[in-house]
């Protein structure tokens, strides 16, 4: 099965003041992605700065554009996609 992960980093040291409302718009977001079949899996990752997600049955185009419709998407700091094939 075809899967995406990406690794989502976000600029820490520059936040807007705002943060608290594109995070609730953030998680509004995946969780409607998620609804939709779109998101696998969703890590955060321990040191807070950022997110590790797993879709499925996308390609990578599809990913991007998905990626780039997300609040975070205008304060990350480096964003990388990884193309997965599922073994089991």
């Amino acid at each position: 099965m075809n899967r995406v992960q990406v690794i989502l980093t976000l600029d820490m040291e520059n936040l807007p003041s705002n943060f608290p409302e594109l995070l609730k718009e953030e998680q509004e977001v995946v969780a409607t992605w998620k609804e939709e079949g779109y998101i696998e899996h969703l890590f955060l990752r321990k040191a807070r700065n950022g997110a590790v997600l797993i879709f499925k049955d996308l390609e990578e185009e599809q990913v991007k554009a998905l990626m780039e419709t997300l609040p975070f998407f205008k304060i990350k700091k480096s964003i990388e996609y990884l193309n997965l094939i599922q073994q089991f």
